[in-house]
């Protein structure tokens, strides 16, 4: 019986996927280095960074920490300027959290983290958070929901973890825990077959939930 739902955040929560990449994308071309999105996606399947690209292209560990900072101020920038929501998100959650504990695991960083946060409400029936700052490996390693389970004291089959991307998932699977994949168009092209569940939007977690209590399969399976 599935008692925690530990949910990933970009692409889950808020819709920031694209701005990230598209803020790498241009400090990369700052620095004369091209990112293609088709490599980006590889690359974030496999828990390599943005600046990868930038050190096989032969820049030098002082521009690429420029070029990191210059990605952040893009990145918050998108973050204040374009539409990040996700339809019904905030009532899926209040609604979630009548069936399950609810936390959330990302790779954001804090100050990333909070600027989307600041005048929203979606983390009002969340329990805990745990964002880049709160491990030491990142995803696709198990660290982040291994320290989740952890943090909230229940063991790998009472959870069940949403993702978005095959770097999420492969950490999910990495820490035992079963996982189901929301569609979303920026990450669709990834390898996601190791998904427990496939479903099309957050609201679907509702009747997995139902039936792992139940003892019935519940929405498509991978």
């Amino acid at each position: 019986m599935k008692s925690v739902v530990l949910l990933d955040h970009d692409g889950v929560l808020v819709d920031t996927e694209r701005w990230y990449f598209e803020a790498g994308r241009r400090a990369l071309a700052d620095v004369g280095v091209t990112l293609d999105l088709d490599d980006y996606l590889a690359d974030m399947a496999l828990g390599r960074g943005t600046w990868a690209r930038a050190r096989e292209a032969g820049v030098d560990e002082a521009t690429i920490d420029r070029a990191r900072v210059a990605r952040d101020a893009y990145y918050q920038q998108f973050l204040r300027t374009e539409d990040i929501e996700i339809a019904c998100v905030e009532a899926t959650l209040a609604e979630l959290a009548r069936h399950a504990r609810l936390a959330v695991v990302t790779t954001s960083k804090r100050a990333d983290f909070e600027l989307i946060h600041h005048d929203r409400h979606l983390l009002d029936h969340v329990e805990l958070v745990l964002v880049r700052e709160d491990y030491e490996h990142a995803k696709p390693h198990p660290e982040p929901y291994l320290t989740a389970l952890q943090r909230l004291g229940v063991e790998p089959h009472e959870a069940l973890v949403v993702e978005d991307s095959a770097r999420g998932l492969a950490s999910a699977v990495a820490a035992g825990l079963d996982c189901a994949v929301v569609h979303h168009p920026f990450t669709a092209s990834q390898d996601l077959s190791r998904a427990t569940h496939r479903i099309g939007s957050l609201g679907e977690v509702i009747s997995l939930l139902r039936a792992s209590r139940s003892g019935r399969g519940g929405a498509e399976q991978a």
